[in-house]
């Protein structure tokens, strides 16, 4: 007999219990419409996810519960479709708290499931909400037994194998896994070991949209028994498809097609900055432009997300402005039709100083007034902000974020950091893949010597070594925690590590200071990093 299972990919919001309930409801409309029998829908979705401390207040859990009461009796209308709903729930006489899928059919809840493996690596933290349970539970739909697992209990053996103990033949699982580039291939292989290895089919719904710094990429997916795939939904966007099994086996469905690593970076990034910016009920964003190719990704990004209605730039010459960063900065607020306004900083630079002489007599420039420069840009940035309430997009990458090649309350001012996880080298990389959609960044940008133009003839490599040797140091280092022996074992000239690692441990007290930003490796600065500010510790 055939069994119709239904995909949810949601975009849901931590804490509109209202907006995704509405969401859900409007997902299983469509599924019924479509014959669906099961409608599967992501981690939380009730919620949201991560609701990270909200999970310690009692009241976000009484409202949950009449969220979901109201969600039960509404679902009633769809009437034999068995919908799995994600939402935390306490335990009634105790604090113990967990993070549950229920099936509710006809009105009624079936069935609860509570997690059994709860991550606590990177940027989970689910131990310091959650409570474990290793109860399976196993439903049949038309002679076909499903089972429940949620998330990171198939990322191990035992969840799974519980559900298979307990009869199951397929295994439902919401998902709230975050992005990060190659994540999706380690899904594969991870659900191929731990489900399809214990003779179970897989339907794998994963939420889609941007929290914060984290992005869920939805890639919701059907595996069969032997490890095929048997659809694949879009990516960074919400979705529904229904999947036909005959019996307990999947039947081919759409495959959305795979995306080159650029590409599913840049469309993070658009999520990212889209939801961020809707979500938190912003007008709209504010860019400092500067001719280079930091504030030129940043600003197809932006109007990519938000259209160039909600999008303003602003180029703030100084002294030491080339005539070519004006050029190109005009000709791409052009290509791109937003609003750009220009506001010289010489007059503000120059009363700086003034201020300052008596204070500098007889010392020579140096840093000071370079971040002077940065700190003028930055207050004309935020003054900009709360007079007409866009918020400044920062755009300074990864690389210089891990060597604090950034300026505090300068080009480090703003509400939201969109290319903060993002190494310079990826930098260019996305420009041209963005520039093969449509030529928006003029080439010379990308041609050009790296400038933060504070100083005459300044370039980046004055300062650090070639972005190639530095962000290849920085990922070894930093992402995959490598001892600095093995750094220089791999060929890197041992000045060069011995300096980068050093600046990426001297500079974690401007990075604590940063704003939020986009996370898209599996390691960003951010909640998945946590080194101590004040240590002496230097290996």
């Amino acid at each position: 007999m055939t069994v119709k299972v239904a995909i949810a990919q949601m975009n849901s919001t931590v804490g509109d219990l209202a907006g995704n309930r509405a969401k859900i409801v409007d997902a299983c409309r469509r599924a019924h419409e479509a014959g669906a029998d099961i409608v599967l829908t992501p981690e939380l979705s009730l919620v949201g996810y991560p609701p990270e401390d909200l999970l310690l207040r009692s009241a976000f859990y009484a409202k949950t519960q009449e969220t979901f009461a109201a969600l039960a009796l509404e679902l009633a209308q769809f009437k034999d479709v068995h919908v799995v709903v994600g939402l935390p729930v306490m335990e009634e006489g105790s604090d113990r708290r967990y993070n549950a899928a229920a099936v509710l059919v006809n009105g009624e809840v079936l069935g609860t499931y509570r997690k059994h493996d709860l991550p606590n690596t990177a940027v989970f933290d689910e131990k310091r909400y959650f409570a474990s349970a290793d109860r399976a539970l196993v439903f049949a739909v038309k002679g076909v037994r499903f089972g429940v697992n949620i998330c990171e209990d198939t990322w191990f053996e035992h969840a799974p194998g519980r559900a298979r103990e307990a009869g199951a033949q397929v295994l439902l699982v919401p998902n709230g896994s975050p992005y990060h580039m190659n994540k999706q291939h380690l899904r594969y292989e991870t659900m191929r070991k731990n489900v399809c290895a214990q003779g179970m089919a897989l339907v794998y719904a994963n939420l889609v949209g941007g929290q914060d710094e984290l992005i869920f990429d939805g890639d919701s997916f059907v595996m069969d028994q032997d490890g095929t795939i048997c659809a694949q939904l879009k990516h960074f966007e919400e979705d529904l498809q229904v999947v036909a099994f005959d019996g307990a086996r999947p039947q081919p469905g759409a495959l959305a097609p795979a995306l080159s690593i650029e590409a599913q970076v840049y469309q993070a990034l658009v999520l990212g900055v889209r939801d961020y910016i809707g979500k938190n009920g912003f007008p709209g964003v504010l860019i400092g432009m500067s001719g280079g190719v930091d504030s030129a990704l940043t600003l197809a990004v932006a109007v990519d997300a938000l259209g160039a209605d909600k999008v303003r730039a602003v180029m703030m010459p100084s002294p030491y402005t080339a005539d070519i960063s004006w050029i190109d900065s005009r000709d791409m607020v052009k290509r791109l039709g937003v609003r750009y306004d220009e506001i010289a900083i010489n007059a503000a630079f120059d009363a700086f100083r003034a201020t300052l002489a008596q204070e500098f007599a007889g010392l020579a420039e140096d840093a000071t007034e370079e971040n002077i420069q940065a700190r003028i840009r930055g207050t004309i940035l935020m003054a900009l902000s709360n007079k007409h309430g866009s918020i400044v997009l920062t755009t300074g990458n990864k690389s210089e974020m891990a060597v604090g090649y950034c300026t505090l309350y300068g080009d480090m001012a703003g509400g939201f950091a969109v290319i903060k996880d993002i190494a310079k080298t990826l930098v260019y990389r996305l420009c041209a893949h963005r520039n093969g959609v449509s030529d928006v960044i003029p080439q010379r940008i990308l041609t050009r010597g790296p400038s933060a133009e504070l100083r005459p003839d300044q370039l980046d490599q004055d300062s650090l070594p070639p972005y190639e040797v530095l962000d290849a140091i920085m990922q070894m280092y930093m992402e995959e925690n490598r001892p600095i022996a093995d750094i220089i074992a791999a060929g890197y000239p041992p000045a060069d590590v011995a300096r980068v690692t050093r600046l990426i441990k001297i500079n974690e007290y401007k990075r604590r200071q940063s704003p939020v930003g986009i996370r898209v490796t599996h390691r960003g600065f951010g909640r998945d990093w946590r080194y101590p500010i004040t240590s002496k510790f230097y290996e």
